[in-house]
């Protein structure tokens, strides 16, 4: 045995417990507090506040048992799962074809993943209130088709949010997908079609499997981004589909309510921050089982 790696480890310990080692962590803690803690603290003291100056939880039972404000949180969750699954499922295959190419192709495919980025979220939908109107692209393909005689409500509901939430958040599950798909190793699929495998039985009983928490993570990222989404909801969603989001916007600028809007907030931070919970443990213990086979 070494004599020099107790010495080496009582050396690290000591360096560890020093003042010293946590200076560097001063300024990001720092701006956590100062610009996301101190405000989310300030949101839900206020989400207690009362019309006559007091403290009590009166907005949190206007809130449930209002039936408007109840369907906004519904719609909210509904929208932001069929996204996340929309998401999840339209980038697997993408992530899968950019992770395993090695053509010239994937540096092109790669690109116009990444390219809606580049526009902003209200340029791109716009786009998508161009394609989804009753006098858009759709439409006026169909008609001239005489595929239909009516144009199609497109847009001004649930239909038109998920599109446009799921075009916008797109590159989003593929950057995660990627990088899961890329750290299962090939040597795994090889062996297995060498065995008689197909390529249909490798993705089901390997790729799969292996990736799970990158999907866990793809769907969660897509959730989240998408449950406090307001402009796309806003644009393609119409005035009719009300989500926390818009409901929020209105309660602040219209009605002046701001402890309503704290509420709205609050609900939604914590239905986020649970769900970002449950799903981190399911995928440590996906992980977990993975390491265990």
């Amino acid at each position: 045995m070494n004599v020099s790696e107790p010495i080496s480890a009582a050396r690290q310990r000591r360096s560890f417990l020093s003042p010293g080692a946590y200076v560097p962590l001063i300024p990001p803690v720092s701006a956590l507090l100062l610009f996301f803690a101190l405000p989310m603290g300030m949101m839900i003291g206020l989400s207690f506040e009362t019309t006559l100056g007091g403290f009590g939880l009166s907005n949190y039972q206007d809130f449930f048992t209002d039936d408007l404000a109840l369907d906004g949180l519904r719609r909210t969750l509904v929208m932001s799962g069929l996204v996340a699954i929309s998401v999840t499922v339209m980038a697997y295959p993408i992530a899968y074809f950019l992770a395993r190419s090695t053509t010239r192709w994937r540096v092109i495919v790669f690109a116009l993943a990444i390219a809606p980025e580049l526009a902003g979220v209200v340029l791109r939908t716009y786009g998508w209130l161009v394609i989804l109107e009753k006098n858009g692209f759709i439409n006026d393909t169909l008609i001239s088709l005489g595929l239909i005689e009516e144009p199609l409500p497109l847009i001004g509901n649930m239909f038109g949010a998920v599109v446009g939430l799921t075009h916008v958040l797109l590159p989003f599950g593929i950057l995660s997908l990627l990088t899961s798909i890329q750290g299962i190793d090939q040597n795994l699929e090889k062996s297995a079609q060498i065995l008689g495998a197909s390529r249909l039985s490798v993705l089901r009983h390997i790729v799969f499997p292996l990736s799970l928490p990158g999907i866990m993570s793809s769907f969660l990222i897509a959730f989240t981004l998408s449950a406090s989404a307001y402009a796309t909801p806003a644009l393609l969603g119409g005035i009719k589909f009300k989500v926390l989001a818009t409901m929020i916007y209105r309660e602040v600028l219209v009605l002046v309510n701001w402890p309503a809007a704290a509420v709205m907030a609050t609900v939604l931070l914590v239905i986020v921050i649970g769900i970002a919970f449950f799903s981190t443990r399911a995928e440590n213990r996906i992980v977990n089982r993975l390491h265990v086979r």
